[in-house]
Parts: structure tokens; sequence; C-alpha cells
């Protein structure tokens, strides 16, 4: 008997000693692993940081060991998400401002500022989130109350696209702009002979906003990391960085206080910056890929700064604007190509969206795989869509469902056929990348995914869909916020599935996204996150 016993420890030892040790060890899992075949699989083993393995329970278990197992219970288990278009930082920033998003009128906007003034007794009121779009009087406000409210103190609150400010005459006489103050590629509304208050696009320069302190920069990072993880984001693509957020950025991740993986569009709107980081090169580490500059072409449609081609179908004569001269983004884009970095461009409007396309292809020529984008790429020509067999779009589903009620009365029925084409750009490139464009619509990726699949908003509206011919599938959708997004970044490799060899991002749902009718969506939410295969949500 103890021979017995002595041969079965033996036997046992011999066993576990041939095992691998792991970090970490799934099991039970329901994991979408979007790698080429899009399989799913039931386990999975993480060492250092990555995937080393994926597969049956049986098999991991029969290969690995762990201090560390999680029992999944079945529950769905995607990659980490990544979105390919937002402004983390911003929105950092943002929780330490007023907030106005989801305002339903002018004057809770009003009583919003007066609350926030009371409890934070600021030398100048800053905010963002105002929509006129969702107001009963869907006008830009004036500033005749916020002068009569705030008389001496500075005002300047964002409309949620960043396209539009209002400012109260405390802020203007701080600045020192006029009515007759010229603007290119913007405009100081006048009405009555008198400034609104209304400033679109690069009017919204001449504000002297106060400076940002670097403890606020750090706290606001430090922010928008916090939320983001608890959606189950582990790469986000910040659109518009100067050197300095950058640098910041960088130094955080050093020290490991920011660990949310960013790849950071360099802002384009600085000509010395765009020397700096050519001059430079790409910089890449395992948390951060500065690789590409963000320019705008021209400005949203909901402050009806879109650039088109022929005027808006709700004001006469008006067809939005280009940011710079056609001169000018010929330069910017010949000194990029002539580099290793893309060029990733905000266009809207059917004419931003054409010229850009056209100021691609003639410098870029037969290059191959410069994976340049176009951010939002909303309206687009019938024309058009062909020349996007080379140019990545890069396009936020909750756009659509925002805009639905009043893009068609914007620009009409014909070029509405153009608007929102998620499924004719996919068709026409392969891939597209699917963001948000937070702090503009909401951080949760899973209203992404429900705006991509459904086309409706949270009250199901409309019944049937919003233009469901340029729905995407539920696998397009997951595959635009995964390895399709990485793709965007050069960094497939890497990320965007849980495959051997890629980091071991992933995150844990509580209920199965690829599964559920699409009206319980919404109620998907990540219970937990991890990032190189530790918890950080």
């Amino acid at each position: 008997m103890k021979h017995i016993i002595s041969i079965l420890i033996i036997t046992f030892f011999i066993f576990s000693c041939s095992k691998k040790e792991a970090d970490l060890i799934v099991i039970n899992s329901n994991t979408y692993t979007v790698n080429n075949n899009f399989e799913n699989s039931e386990a999975f083993a993480v060492k250092n940081g990555k995937f080393i393995a994926v597969g049956t329970n049986k098999e991991i278990q029969s290969n690995f060991t762990s201090k560390n197992i999680i029992d999944a219970e079945n529950k769905t288990i995607v990659p980490g998400l990544i979105d390919a278009h937002c402004h983390f930082y911003r929105m950092g920033l943002q929780q330490q401002k007023v907030s106005l998003e989801g305002t339903k009128s002018y004057d809770e906007v009003l009583q919003k500022l007066v609350a926030f003034q009371k409890e934070k007794n600021t030398k100048f009121i800053t905010g963002r989130g105002w929509d006129q779009n969702d107001w009963e009087v869907k006008e830009f406000p004036t500033k005749q109350k916020l002068d009569s409210l705030f008389p001496t103190i500075p005002v300047a609150i964002r409309r949620v696209d960043g396209h539009a400010l209002l400012v109260n005459q405390a802020a203007i006489d701080l600045s020192g702009i006029t009515k007759n103050t010229p603007v290119s590629g913007g405009e100081i509304i006048v009405k009555n002979g008198k400034m609104t208050g209304v400033l679109i696009d690069a009017a919204m320069d001449f504000i002297k906003f106060p400076s940002t302190s670097k403890q606020e920069a750090i706290q606001g990072l430090l922010d928008a990391q916090k939320i983001s993880f608890s959606y189950g984001l582990t790469t986000v693509d910040d659109a518009g960085l100067s050197r300095n957020t950058i640098e910041l950025i960088d130094s955080l991740q050093q020290t490991d206080d920011l660990k949310m993986r960013v790849y950071a569009m360099v802002s384009g709107d600085n000509q010395e910056q765009i020397n700096y980081y050519i001059k430079k090169g790409i910089i890449k580490t395992d948390k951060l890929n500065v690789r590409s500059f963000k320019v705008y072409g021209d400005g949203a449609l909901g402050s009806r700064g879109a650039a088109l081609r022929k005027p808006y179908s709700d004001r006469e004569n008006h067809f939005g604007a280009l940011i710079y001269s056609p001169e000018r983004y010929q330069e910017i884009a010949k000194q990029i190509a002539n580099s290793d970095y893309q060029m990733n461009t905000h266009a809207i409007g059917d004419s931003a969206n054409t010229w850009m396309l056209k100021t691609y292809k003639n410098v870029l020529k037969d290059a191959k795989n410069r994976r340049w984008r176009i951010e939002h790429a909303q309206i687009i020509s019938e024309e058009d869509f062909i020349h996007f067999d080379n140019i990545l779009p890069s396009v936020q589903p909750t756009h659509a469902t925002s805009d639905m009620y009043w893009a068609k009365d914007r620009v009409g029925a014909e070029r509405m056929k153009g608007a929102y084409a998620f499924k004719d750009l996919l068709n026409k490139y392969g891939k597209i990348a699917l963001g948000t464009d937070f702090p503009v619509e909401q951080v949760n990726p899973f209203l992404t995914f429900y705006a991509a699949v459904a086309r409706q908003d949270a009250e199901g509206f409309p019944t049937n869909g919003f233009q469901m011919e340029n729905a995407l599938s539920r696998e397009e959708t997951l595959k635009g916020m995964t390895i399709w997004a990485a793709y965007s970044n050069f960094e497939e490799d890497e990320k965007g599935s849980i495959e051997v060899g890629k980091f071991a991002d992933f995150a844990i749902l509580n209920q199965n996204i690829m599964k559920v009718s699409s009206n319980e969506i919404p109620k998907t939410r990540a219970i937990s996150t991890y990032l190189n295969g530790k918890k950080v949500f």
C-alpha cells in the first residue's frame, strides 16, 4: 500500500512539474478571441503581461498551473476595447468643470452654471455639453441672460461637439474682440448688429481661457483613466494633443501612474509641433504610440460649421467652411507624406471629405499601407466612396443616433443617402475603426456597439432603425472596436485580439453582447477590466 501511495505521489509530482507556470489562468469562459477566424475559446493563460496560450479548459489546465486562476463562470470575455477616436485628456479636464450634457433648455444651462459657481466660486466659469438641437427652441442661445447673471465673471461654455462657444461680455472684454474682428475658418455670430456671444470654430481661438495647471492636467488624466477602465477600454486614440500633454502622458506612464495605452494624435494646428515630431520620428512604447497628426478639415454639422458642397438646407446661402485654405492642406499633407507619420483629418461635410480625399490621393500617389485616416467621414458624396479604397474610415456610430433627429433638416434627403454610411465605407476599405468622440458623446463603448448594430436611441427610436442599410453586423462592430481599431493604429500585432504573443488586455462582461436581443445591448457593462493580465477595474 505504501508502495502504491509513493508511486502516486511521484507521478503527481512529475506531472505537476511538467506544467508551465502562468501568472494568470482564466477558465470556463465564453471568450471571443477576434482572431482571423473569429473563434471562441474556453480558457487562456497569461505570463509576463501577454497571452501565452488560448484553448479549451482541458488544454490550458493540462499544460499550465498558476496561483491565480479565474473561473469566469461562462461569462463573456472580449479583447480590451479600443476607442479609435476620443478626447481622453479633454474629458478628464471636463471632470473639473461644469457639465452641461443632457440639458433640455437654455434655462437649465443657466441653472447649472449658477449652481456650479455657488459651489466652486471660480474666477472664470468654463464648461461643455450644451446642444441647442436638444432644446424646444432649437436656436443658438445669446449672451443676454449670461451678462445679467455674471456681469463681471467671464463665462465660456462649449457646445457638445466643441465647435461652438457661448461667451458673456466679460469674457469678450477680457479677450478684446469685437463683432468686426476678422475670422478665417469660423464665424462671430451677430444678430441685429450686436454680438450674440456665440463663436464658431476658429473664432473660439480669440477667447483667453485660464491656463491649466500641471496638477489639474495630471488629475484630469487620472480621472479619465478611471472612467475609461470602468467601461472595458484599454486603449484610447486621443485626437489632437499638444507636445506638453503628450510628454506629460509619457512621464505618467513611465512611473506607472497612468496605465492606459494611448495612441496620441499630435495636434496638426501647430506648424512647430509638426516640425518637431517629424524630425523626432515615431515614438513607440508598450503604452504610448505617437505616429500621427490630427488635422481639422471643417467644423461640425450641429453648429453648421461642416463644409458642404451646396448650401445648408435650413440656412440659405450658408456652406460652412474649411478651417484652412486648400493650399495649406496641401502643404501639411506633403510634409507628412514625406515622413513615416499618418495624417488623420476631421472631415464632416461632403465638401471637406471631397477635398481631403483628393489631397490624400494627390500626395500619397501609389504609396501602400500608409493607413491615413478620415476622422468622422460623416457626409460623403456618392462619387467619393470609391476613394476610400486605401483611405481608412474612422467613424463614431453614436453620432448617427445623436444627429438623426435633425440631420435631414440640415442637409436634405439627397445628401442623407451618403450620411453615416458605415457599411458602405466598410465595403470600400475592408475595415472600419470605431470610436465615440467622447466627451462629445458618452464614453460608454456599449452604446457605440448598439448604435452601430441597431441604429436606434436608448428609447428604441426609430422602430426599424435609422438608415439600416448602413448598420454593421455584431462581428463587424466588435472588430471595429478591437482588431480593426488596432490596425488603424499600426498595432494589430500586439493588441486587438486574444491571441498568443499579444498584450493580455481583456474585459469580462455581464452578458453576451453578441447574442442578447438588440434592445438589451445598452445594458451591457464591464464587470472587470484587465491590462497586461492585471486587474485595473
